[in-house]
């Protein structure tokens, strides 16, 4: 065995049979703190890479929590010593290395400074096309440029954690894509980075089947970086501006590229969209993704003016850090959060979408809202408290019947009165791609001639 690391030990040469040694390592992912034993006890884990690009998964529990889980931080590079090797357990642990280590408060773990010799990741591609054929589950890591995108999904658990994620396809120059799902602070980036094709490398992507198609998870662990400095991402980026932008692409994933909401459920117009909704069972429902135009908002009912806005909490949720967003009375007091803090004007409009096929009314919430009449909760404010109430319906209505929009629609079972029924709303809006709109159009025609 050569240590050409001089004094330290290569990370790819541990095993059960070498009980000491010295590693020195990045630190390129971390988890949270995990708690077992019904919180007695508590866990956190690294991955570790060399300068010989050598990776493994360390893991450190309950003392050693307390005594390194601040000291040790993503991108800085450490001595390890005194832990202990252990054959991986593949149900918790994706490295790709045999064994894996653990810690307790006993190691010993120092800080280096930087080491230009260790690389911050080390990405192995797999092709798109590969992964079609792939055994599964796998994790892989991706690269590939982002063809579509949903909006940031939040939601609550079985287990009751609050949630987000969103949903992105990514698509190679193997012209295959496949949507993979983003968790926490990497799905509430703003829509604007996924947005205008950036490329994308991947690092840590599971791959299940799913809905009779293959979509991935981008793990805990793993990394999401744009425009990184890797020959498979030029190679893809020269793919895409000589022709991979308009050439027909293979979609891995059972929702094609671009997605359909967190359950992948696709309708073809807002008639299929209605039909589908009726049939929806459960507190999970369905989410779909439809295209159509505004043509009505409800600004009077029975002759009364509507409310458009309301004063919405902007203190963060405990957990979540998203905003409570709940109503606040005059004085802001918000009876959720149980205090007064930040609000903001919110919008809450119900709204009538309408495509060839039918034409239902949608309680449209905030985003969705403003992306709809082209207006924020801010100004409609404004125009209604400056210059009145009718100036701020002449503006809300010259956004009807423009541009067709890209509609993302939750459709759940709640209970009113103590009955049960359909509630159908809009969680997002999003303006079209006129030209990727006129390629399905013309795909649709193409099929429907072929079955003439």
């Amino acid at each position: 065995m050569a240590a050409t690391q001089g004094a330290f030990f290569p990370i790819s040469e541990l095993s059960t049979y070498n009980p000491k040694w010295t590693i020195r390592a990045r630190v390129t992912s971390k988890s949270q703190t995990r708690t077992f034993r019904n919180g007695d006890g508590k866990v956190f884990s690294v991955d570790l890479l060399d300068a010989e690009g050598g990776e493994i998964r360390a893991s450190f529990f309950n003392d050693a929590v307390t005594k390194f889980g601040d000291k040790l931080q993503k991108g800085k590079c450490f001595t390890f010593s005194g832990g202990s090797v252990r054959v991986a357990n593949r149900q918790y642990n994706q490295c790709n290395h045999r064994y894996e280590l653990s810690f307790d408060k006993a190691c010993q773990i120092e800080e280096v400074g930087e080491v230009a010799q260790i690389q911050t990741h080390i990405f192995k591609i797999t092709g798109l096309r590969e992964v079609q054929s792939k055994t599964l589950p796998c994790t892989t890591d991706l690269c590939g440029v982002i063809v579509g995108f949903q909006p940031k999904f939040a939601f609550t658990s079985k287990a009751g954690q609050e949630l987000v994620k969103r949903e992105i396809t990514v698509a190679d120059d193997t012209a295959t894509s496949m949507m993979v799902t983003l968790w926490g602070d990497r799905a509430k980036q703003e829509d604007s980075t996924f947005a205008g094709n950036p490329l994308v490398a991947i690092k840590g992507v599971l791959v299940k089947e799913w809905n009779g198609g293959r979509s991935g998870s981008l793990l805990e662990s793993g990394d999401l970086l744009f425009d990184a400095q890797l020959p498979e991402v030029q190679r893809v980026r020269q793919w895409w501006s000589e022709g991979g932008s308009s050439s027909e692409v293979k979609a891995l994933s059972a929702s094609g590229p671009g997605g359909r909401g967190p359950s992948g459920t696709a309708a073809e117009d807002l008639g299929d969209m209605r039909r589908q909704s009726e049939q929806v069972l459960g507190d999970q429902g369905r989410v779909f993704s439809v295209v159509a135009r505004l043509s009505q908002v409800q600004l009077r009912k029975q002759g009364e003016p509507q409310p458009m806005t309301y004063m919405g909490c902007q203190e963060p949720r405990e957990g979540s850090g998203l905003p409570c967003n709940r109503r606040v009375d005059e004085s802001g007091f918000c009876a959720a959060c149980n205090r007064a803090g930040r609000c903001a004007p919110r919008l809450t409009l119900r709204c009538k979408f309408s495509d060839f096929a039918d034409s239902p009314w949608l309680t449209t919430f905030h985003e969705a809202a403003q992306k709809v009449v082209g207006l924020s909760a801010e100004q409609i404010k404004a125009l209604e408290d400056g210059e009145g109430r009718e100036a701020a319906e002449a503006a809300i209505r010259r956004a009807y019947l423009r541009e067709p929009m890209q509609l993302t629609v939750r459709a759940k079972l709640d209970s009113y009165n103590g009955e049960a029924r359909t509630n159908v709303t809009c969680i997002d809006a999003r303006p079209l791609s006129l030209g990727e709109r006129g390629r399905a159009m013309l795909q649709e025609i193409s099929l429907m001639t072929l079955k003439a």
